[in-house]
């Protein structure tokens, strides 16, 4: 993709000092929360809600548990947003554990609670299980899933891309041959894995557009809470975690409030650079804490609604 005379004006600018001036807050945010497990944890989450809503999302999405575990409390969680916080709520749906028939009459639940956007996603192997395998008269994958989707209501459907390739995925263009199959099938934008190389994002929209996807693809942004986390969750889903990553984040194992400080300036210096590049479409995953990305945002010139300072 050849950069405009815009984003080049940008790709300078993000080399200039001072990195954040000036931004107009002309981004589209939306935020990933998993379902709270306990009441305290239902309280952590919807602070963060009440933290980051402000900001006037495009949507907000729940994520639902390995194996279909978290249905009852993604759907609980889902509803509630949409009702209580006023923010449009997509709830995340995967093929793993269900029939068709007990997919489609979730959907339709949604469906019928005012829920129109649906994450959906094959979903990872449920425990037990060493590799993904189609459930007995379900699904078989997330393009025959948002395909079913569709012949039960006219949803909004978000999916999943992987700038480094689908652990299960034989080669990078298969992968994005199964990305296309599910815009065929009728998917509306992708939201990447998280990943820590803009590059990496910026050669994956190539070969997207290369490949004739003309659809949104938004990047996923995963602020670090916890590096030993970071790096059990990059092992699983192949992300790359850059060399001078962890002696960033050395040391600070018992200093939570500057490892929150260094984990902004890492995220905000990739948004800073996608920004350059032209992105103005970001999804945060939150793990349902609110103050790193509202901080993010805030550096890249989000505000809150009617807040013009």
């Amino acid at each position: 993709m050849t950069p405009t005379l815009n984003q080049l004006h940008e790709a300078k600018t993000a080399l200039d000092a001072p990195l954040f001036s000036d931004l107009p807050g002309d981004i589209d945010i939306s935020f990933e929360f998993f379902p709270p497990k306990t009441e305290k944890m239902g309280e952590t989450l919807w602070s963060s809600v009440a933290t980051l809503s402000p900001l006037g999302p495009r949507f907000v999405s729940v994520t639902y548990g390995a194996g279909g575990s978290t249905r009852e409390r993604t759907h609980e969680q889902v509803v509630r947003i949409q009702k209580e916080a006023g923010i449009p709520a997509a709830a995340h749906l995967t093929c793993v554990n269900a029939t068709k028939d007990e997919v489609d009459e979730v959907a339709r639940h949604y469906w019928e609670e005012g829920i129109r956007h649906i994450v959906a996603l094959r979903g990872d192997p449920p425990d037990g299980a060493s590799a993904y395998a189609p459930h007995p008269g379900g699904y078989e994958n997330a393009a025959d899933l948002i395909a079913g989707l569709k012949k039960v209501a006219d949803f909004e459907i978000s999916v999943a891309a992987y700038p480094e390739v689908h652990p299960d995925s034989p080669d990078a263009q298969a992968d994005i041959e199964n990305l296309k199959a599910k815009f065929g099938a009728g998917a509306d934008r992708a939201i990447t894995q998280f990943f820590f190389d803009p590059e990496c994002f910026f050669r994956f929209r190539d070969e997207v557009a290369a490949a004739g996807i003309t659809a949104e693809v938004v990047p996923g942004i995963m602020p670090v809470m916890s590096f030993a986390a970071v790096q059990r969750m990059s092992a699983m889903c192949g992300t790359a975690i850059p060399s001078w990553m962890e002696g960033l984040f050395d040391g600070l194992d018992e200093r939570p409030a500057a490892r929150q400080l260094v984990s902004a300036t890492i995220a905000a210096e990739l948004c800073r650079k996608l920004y350059a590049g032209g992105v103005r479409q970001f999804h945060f995953y939150t793990l349902n804490r609110a103050e790193l990305s509202y901080a993010i945002c805030h550096m890249l010139g989000k505000r809150p609604a009617g807040d013009t300072a």
